[in-house]
């Protein structure tokens, strides 16, 4: 089985020494240097998140991306995911075409609708036109990945006639659509001939292999040949399974309190933390413990790609470097290994 490794961030926030939150100036460097550090481990593919509060760093993936192309060599790179719904699609195509350009071919896009909606009324949209945005915007960025001149029409922007767009798409764009978990987004992923990326951040992974086969199966009846399918889910590698835990919990916690705190969700304990962990979606532990769990997730999905969310709340740094060599210098062998049958003796 053909599997590819890569790691996503959103930039979150660090603390100092002090505590308090380094400012995002601080926190975007340090994001690039993480990206060098991945291309120089041998991961496959590194994806910043969009976002537009406090507690995440990157609101413009594109340009930190850009600076990381220019330091690289070998990674992909992209976005975890675009917010299309309120965005450009032109400008959208136009920023990750110049991406793809810089990079040498490197670079992918993940288009989704994501799970926050500060950026609906920062740049002026209406929520209740969540879906409509999303739909019509996918549809003309599709129409400009393939068409020279783009004609096309919708009810949220102007229409176009024979438009030509720049820079012009060079080889090696790859584009993915991010879906939560829905028959109608995996059937509206292949309507567009587009790649699924499946956002599994909580509860067993095997309980999306209905939505991979429904793709699949979709695919065959519509005469196309299936795309690779990919997961995103968070996690944390150290030393030890206890060591991750411990790094891990404190940061878990203030990210999900904060964000439950705004949404009403009950504040999360250690059992919840630890059950996610044994049986859940969160890929935290030794090398050998998360490559068995994550080439677990790819058998049973049988899926082509993964990425782990490797930056979870004010995570340190220091703790976020040693997390991404591991998983490159060590992690992804393991997972190879394991998902083309070869014998891993337990440690």
């Amino acid at each position: 089985m053909q599997i590819d490794l890569g790691l996503d961030s959103f930039g979150d926030t660090t603390h100092g020494p002090d505590g308090q939150p380094r400012p995002h100036d601080a926190v975007l460097r340090d994001v690039v240097e993480q990206g060098v550090l991945a291309d120089a481990v041998g991961v496959h593919f590194l994806g910043l998140g969009e976002h537009h509060r406090a507690d995440f760093a990157i609101s413009a993936p594109e340009i930190v991306l850009s600076a990381i192309a220019a330091r690289t060599s070998r990674i992909r790179l992209g976005s975890a995911v675009t917010v299309l719904s309120s965005d450009d699609p032109i400008r959208v195509f136009q920023r990750f075409s110049t991406l793809n350009a810089i990079s040498g071919g490197r670079a992918e896009v993940i288009l989704g609708r994501g799970s926050f909606t500060e950026s609906f009324p920062l740049f002026g949209y209406d929520l209740e036109d969540y879906e409509r945005l999303f739909e019509e915007k996918l549809d003309l960025f599709a129409h400009l990945i393939r068409d020279e001149a783009v004609t096309w029409s919708g009810t949220t922007r102007a229409p176009l006639r024979d438009q030509r767009v720049y820079p012009t798409l060079g080889p090696g764009l790859q584009v993915w659509v991010g879906v939560g978990g829905s028959p109608d987004s995996v059937l509206r992923v292949l309507r567009h001939d587009l790649q699924l990326m499946l956002a599994i951040i909580g509860g067993d992974p095997r309980r999306f292999k209905p939505y991979v086969d429904l793709y699949h199966r979709a695919a065959a009846q519509m005469g196309r040949s299936a795309k690779p399918v990919g997961v995103h889910s968070p996690g944390h590698i150290a030393a030890t399974d206890e060591l991750a835990a411990e790094q891990l919990w404190p940061n878990y916690r203030a990210m999900f309190d904060q964000i439950g705190a705004e949404r009403g969700w009950p504040p999360v304990t250690p059992d919840r933390f630890l059950a996610e962990i044994r049986h859940g979606s969160l890929y935290v532990g030794s090398p050998e413990t998360v490559a068995r769990k994550i080439a677990g997730t790819v058998t049973a999905l049988g899926i082509q790609r993964f990425d782990m969310k490797y930056a979870t709340g004010p995570m340190a740094h220091e703790q976020l470097m040693d997390s991404i060599r591991l998983y490159g210098e060590q992690v992804i062998p393991l997972v190879k290994d394991m998902v083309s049958g070869v014998k891993v003796a337990a440690q």
